[in-house]
């Protein structure tokens, strides 16, 4: 069974290597699901470990359907993580209506090209499983990242099953809430693949007395946050 560790670090990568994970899947916060690392990671990754490493191109939070400038952007991580050499892309692009949007994603597996592409968890947002399963293999994606559209795996553990047995051409991976105590699990019911992140957390420091960094008012996944020129220009012309 193949194990894909999520990491978010170089010295995530390390520890999943040494944990003998079978493949990694580089990202940055997995507080919003991930998005897209910096170039500088990927290149340590790269050069520090020898596992397979897929890259997740996902250039913001929140939701999944893209504006023409989004969608510039990630196809040039796609471009620089061909140079940089990783082994996989993980990515995706939706409709409003919650389908597969399926020129965007067919261009980005077609540019990703010989990389391996896997689809990532805008699936548990889908509105029709079959119908998207049967799109994404017939445009040459290899895998589905899926908690079953349930918020753990454990609990879509059924239609996860399901889905694979009529996947001829591509792997169900199962992510979400995956731990020691039920991941045999999901090999019994027959899946090929596994992914998690694996996370702990240590070196603590107090921050007794300090401002908090951390925004909620930006953990929207229903609208995408940008720079309002309007605002913007209010603010330059008072002080200018």
């Amino acid at each position: 069974m193949l194990i894909e560790v999520c990491a978010n670090s170089l010295q995530s990568a390390i520890n999943a290597e040494a944990a003998g994970a079978d493949r990694i899947e580089l990202c940055s916060e997995l507080g919003v699901g991930g998005i897209t690392p910096s170039h500088g990671l990927i290149k340590m990754v790269k050069e520090k470990i020898k596992l397979p490493v897929h890259v997740l191109v996902r250039p913001r939070s929140g939701h999944f359907t893209y504006s023409k400038t989004e969608f510039e952007v990630m196809k040039q991580d796609v471009e620089c993580c061909k140079e940089i050499g990783v082994e996989g892309i993980v990515s995706g692009v939706l409709h409003t209506d919650f389908s597969v949007d399926v020129k965007r994603t067919k261009e980005l597996v077609d540019m990703a090209n010989p990389l391996k592409f896997v689809f990532h968890r805008a699936f548990d947002w889908v509105s029709d499983p079959g119908e998207a399963i049967k799109q994404l293999q017939a445009i040459g994606v290899d895998a589905v990242l899926s908690s079953g559209q349930e918020t753990t795996a454990g609990d879509g553990l059924k239609k996860l099953r399901a889905w694979q047995a009529f996947a001829k051409n591509m792997t169900l991976m199962a992510g979400g809430g995956i731990h020691p105590d039920n991941a045999k699990k999901f090999k019994a019911a027959g899946l090929r693949a596994l992914h998690l992140s694996g996370t702990s957390f240590g070196e603590a420091i107090s921050l007794k007395g300090k401002i908090p960094m951390n925004s909620q008012k930006h953990l929207n996944e229903t609208k995408v946050a940008v720079t309002n020129a309007a605002m913007l220009r209010q603010v330059i012309q008072s002080v200018k």
